[in-house]
């Protein structure tokens, strides 16, 4: 196992030194000539800027109210002689747990002269559409979309268009004192004292905008609620809200893929020291002593809620996680009701928070056009692959300075009228709706009925999906397995990082040999799915507890069975929160709220029936003519996630049962825009 995790490390430091090596670069304007605005966007962020240099002020202090020094970065625009400009102007601030250290690598690399042109170009020729892994040319695309400029590097080209850029360092993490207080409401102050301090700082407008992604993207949502007055916008690129249902325990299974990794990159990555301070005599020991006393953040939490092994010994700390009333939880759990400033989100579809994605628009309190969401087909690791092309977006790099001229400079960009909703329609193009759901779904019952389809060979029993249910009772049998090791599942939770095995990431008949498969007839005309799903399964369990994990997939004509979207669900936390849950006309449930607290679990009695409503994440998707809608049904979800200890023992790694009952049937609630033959 230890070999493995190094193993992984390994390989994901060795994709980095290639995101590094090759650069980042602009791909080329959107569409044809008469595509504006998106093309103009694109010429005047990638032409020549007021300004040809940058400079980088490295390891500018700034004291917090409780007296903890964060370190940043400060780059700001100069003229051809290296003469800064001495005009107050905008400020894009980014706080980061990977380390700035980090960003400034990969900012160095970005201004080596040549190298952007040649990675562009070595990106744009790399195909490796026809070949078992294409995922990772897909992967790689997203150097050509924006990914390192908006989410992992600084965007020269919008510092020389006139933008003053901080990045510092979160308490206890990079180069900054303190104890990481991860989301917590320490760093939630600390995030808005940099923006104050930012915003008084003589290069300064006072007009402050928020970049960054993934954790970066979380800071900016959680500064927003409310927001300073200084904040005028923001750009998160793949943020959470809900992070408890999007990675700390989706379903009540403990990310055990993502999470490890994660924890392991951010308490690496801040006992790197600077180096260049034990050179010139100004070590900080205040850093070095608090490294030392907190040298592995939050790992004796994931070890706990593995190995604890019933509720009466849970420390302490891991029982506050398991209370949804905690201060965990309320540092982990976003409120975009109360988001008050412009908010562009970019999202995926297979992203680690896709979950979150679709939701923030919803909830964001503002009206079109103040606030506008991306979703591409990816994952965490490729954010804005496939944008920048003929019939996509902009890349995210435009996007963003097409959106802070808007917001922060008052530049009539046009920016506001983009979208609102734009989405890469999984098995389709790119689309923009007005709102999400699209307009003319409705969420309709598809039944799951043990009669073969006739479609698979594949999977452990081969069922088929109807629009009326079964005419008799049949129990079907599943047990706990390794087949999820090779799927889409495994791919979105180590953060796209093997997506690059087709056979596993674009194809789930390998994962399905250990699953309850449940296929359509093929559909006839295009058929668009829009919106959450809910699956209703009616079950049994040889144990105490039980652990369901579905996949909603695209089957085409060849085979090939494609994962949309997924959820997963722990039998004992099926308690339906209906205050936060949504139903249909009928009563039916569409997007179930599981509360996943202690204090919420429900009993589960090996051998009689228990009624469960998995939650799949909200997606967009449309069924050519001839391909099928398949349900895989399986009792477990690893690498990706794993029950807690306690219920993990109290399943037993028993086999589980589906019972497919005309009386109480199982069924999928499908927000389609026609019915499913």
């Amino acid at each position: 196992m230890e070999g493995s995790k190094r193993g992984f490390v390994r390989m994901l430091v060795a994709i980095l030194a290639v995101v590094v090596v090759l650069g980042c670069g602009g791909g080329p304007a959107l569409g044809e000539p008469g595509e504006a605005p998106g093309a103009r966007w694109t010429v005047q962020h990638d032409g020549p800027g007021a300004y040809p240099e940058v400079r980088v002020e490295r390891g500018v202090h700034i004291t917090m109210s409780d007296g903890v020094v964060l370190k940043a970065d400060v780059y700001r625009p100069a003229d051809a002689a290296g003469v800064l400009e001495e005009r107050p102007l905008p400020t894009i601030v980014s706080l980061t747990p990977y380390s700035k250290l980090m960003t400034g690598l990969i900012e160095s690399a970005a201004a080596i002269p040549g190298l952007q042109s040649t990675a562009v170009d070595i990106v744009r020729r790399l195909n490796l559409s026809a070949t078992p892994v294409s995922g990772f040319g897909d992967l790689m695309q997203a150097l050509d979309g924006g990914m390192i400029q908006t989410m992992l590097g600084v965007d020269r080209k919008l510092i020389s268009s006139g933008y003053t850029v901080v990045v510092a360092d979160v308490r206890g993490t990079g180069l900054s004192q303190g104890k990481w207080d991860t989301l917590g409401e320490r760093e939630q102050l600390d995030t808005r004292e940099v923006i104050d301090w930012a915003a008084a700082q003589p290069w300064s407008n006072g007009r402050i905008g928020m970049s960054g992604g993934s954790y970066s993207g979380i800071n900016q949502l959680r500064a927003a609620e409310n927001a300073p007055a200084a904040l005028q916008a923001i750009f998160p690129v793949e943020p959470g809200s809900d992070l408890m249902r999007d990675v700390v325990a989706p379903g009540g299974g403990v990310g055990t893929t993502f999470l490890p990794l994660w924890l392991n990159s951010v308490n690496q990555l801040k006992l790197v020291p600077d180096v260049a301070s034990m050179a010139d005599g100004t070590f900080d020991w205040t850093w070095f002593n608090d490294r030392l006393a907190d040298p592995t953040t939050n790992f004796d939490l994931l070890a706990q809620s593995l190995l604890t092994p019933s509720l009466d010994d849970m420390p302490p700390a891991l029982d506050g996680a398991l209370d949804d009333t905690s201060a965990f939880r309320e540092a982990i759990m976003g409120h975009p009701d109360q988001v008050n400033v412009p908010t562009f989100v970019y999202g995926g579809w297979h992203d680690i928070f896709a979950n979150s994605a679709t939701k923030l628009y919803e909830q964001i309190p503002l009206p079109a056009g103040h606030k506008q969401l991306v979703v591409g087909d990816t994952y965490h690791a490729n954010p804005g692959a496939g944008t920048g092309v003929a019939g996509a977006p902009p890349r995210l790099d435009v996007l963003q300075r097409a959106w802070f001229d808007k917001w922060l400079k008052d530049i009539d960009s046009g920016i506001e009228e983009f979208g609102p909703v734009t989405v890469k329609q999984q098995g389709g193009d790119w689309i923009t709706l007005q709102e999400f759901p699209q307009p003319g779904v409705s969420h309709r019952r598809v039944y799951l009925s043990a009669q073969p389809s006739g479609s698979t060979e594949d999977s452990l029993h081969d069922g088929s999906l109807r629009a009326t249910g079964p005419g008799k009772v049949d129990d079907l049998t599943v047990k706990p397995g390794l087949s999820t090791m090779c799927s889409r599942d495994a791919a979105q939770g180590s953060a796209g990082m093997t997506a690059a095995l087709d056979v596993c990431a674009k194809d789930s008949r390998i994962a399905e040999r250990n699953a309850l498969t449940f296929t359509s007839a093929p559909v006839t005309e295009p058929t668009v799915i829009s919106g959450p799903i809910n699956v209703h399964l009616n079950t049994v369990h040889d144990g105490a507890d039980g652990f369901w994990h579905v996949t909603v997939n695209d089957v085409s004509p060849d085979g090939t069975s494609t994962v949309l979207t997924t959820g997963q669900l722990t039998t004992s936390m099926r308690a339906i929160d209906e205050r936060r849950s949504a139903r249909s006309v009928n009563g039916d449930l569409t997007a179930p709220f599981n509360p996943l607290s202690l204090d919420r679990l429900l009993p589960v009695q090996p051998g009689a029936p228990t009624a469960i409503d998995v939650a799949v994440i909200p997606t967009q998707a449309v069924l050519a003519p001839g391909h099928r809608l398949r349900i895989d049904v399986y009792a477990g979800n690893a690498p990706k996630a794993l029950p807690f200890r306690p219920m993990l023992d109290a399943s037993g790694l028993e086999p589980q049962h589906l019972r497919l009952d005309p009386a109480a049937p199982s069924f999928v609630n499908l927000p389609t825009d026609r019915p499913i033959p």
